[in-house]
């Protein structure tokens, strides 16, 4: 029979062995990052003992539960249980979640911190409420919320947030690995929070390292041949992204043809408009649409040195949202 204090022993074995007691004097050492290690307790009555009717989602890499309980205020976070982990990754695993403690950015859910006292790492964000981008594209039945403004709102902040990962100052490159729609979360005020860094890998410059499996229909063609990750293999995955939302189609057809390689031909022989959504598709639009569609064609380039980087997609996001305001208080000066 296994008693409490058997059991009391094991976590404490997990918690040592998983790097637990080196993440916690890195911890102390820096005062500024606001990390939780959470004990296998707090995580079991949060998630009510991982409960299928907590389950809010479930995906390549694990399975996320809504849980409670884990603050004074009771607020709601996300909790992930990840599976299919390497035993000989833990290593590594810890010293990329002090990495990942530090990204902050508005655009970027909040990792708040973990539990090494399960036999797989136990991960918990910031819980954001609304859905994902990918419902807003394509299961969302109410136009409405789906105009051009917010789906510019959208890509420019995702950008954004892609671009800090690659090149902020704050830490070292990290790579997504798994950009896709289902992978950007909104708020109910429709503001863009990139999320799933189950994928993520933090490499030096010169790093370049056979890591992550994506999703098909969003994977970088030179990453299948090469299975080197690179900072252009998120560009890539945004620009997929980029044309979903143009065309509200999916990644993949029935027939598993890419959405990329049909808008790139489109591209090439000048008849792009064909695939544009229809809701977007009128004559204030069509010079943003044009502006975009560019921008998607250049981050599906086939050869990853002819990509824009992640910065200069943002910027470039950047300047139509602010032509679009333009343009919208210029009609609203003149209904005036």
């Amino acid at each position: 029979r296994i008693t409490r204090q058997d059991l009391m022993r094991q976590r404490e074995e997990y918690f040592h062995l998983r790097g637990g007691q080196l993440l916690r004097n890195m911890m102390s050492r820096d005062n500024n990052i606001p990390f939780m290690l959470y004990d296998r307790d707090q995580i079991e009555l949060a998630t009510n003992r991982f409960n299928n009717m907590s389950v809010i989602g479930q995906g390549g890499q694990g399975t996320v539960y809504r849980g409670y309980n884990l603050d004074p205020d009771n607020n709601p976070v996300a909790i992930k249980k990840c599976k299919g982990f390497d035993e000989n990754s833990w290593s590594e695993f810890t010293d990329e979640l002090l990495i990942l403690s530090r990204v902050n950015h508005e655009n970027i859910v909040k990792l708040l911190g973990c539990s090494l006292q399960f036999d797989v790492p136990i991960l918990v964000y910031e819980f954001v409420p609304n859905k994902t981008l990918y419902n807003l594209i394509h299961i969302q039945t109410d136009q409405s919320i789906r105009t051009m403004g917010i789906r510019l709102k959208v890509a420019a902040e995702s950008a954004k947030a892609l671009a800090y990962l690659h090149s902020s100052l704050d830490h070292p490159m990290i790579l997504h690995g798994d950009v896709k729609s289902t992978n950007i979360l909104l708020t109910n005020n429709f503001i863009a929070k990139v999320s799933d860094f189950g994928c993520s890998k933090i490499r030096t410059a010169d790093e370049n390292y056979d890591v992550v499996k994506g999703t098909m229909g969003y994977l970088d063609p030179e990453y299948l041949q090469k299975f080197k990750l690179t900072d252009k293999s998120d560009v890539y995955s945004f620009g997929v992204v980029l044309l979903e939302l143009l065309t509200r189609r999916m990644p993949l057809s029935v027939e598993k043809v890419s959405l990329a390689s049909i808008f790139q031909e489109a591209m090439r022989e000048g008849h792009f408009l064909e695939l544009i959504d229809t809701e977007i598709l009128h004559e204030d639009n069509m010079g943003l649409i044009s502006d975009l569609a560019t921008l998607a064609s250049q981050c599906l380039i086939m050869t990853s040195e002819s990509r824009p980087t992640m910065s200069t997609v943002a910027e470039e996001l950047r300047r139509q949202m602010a032509g679009q305001v333009q343009q919208d208080q210029g009609v609203l000066t003149e209904l005036i």
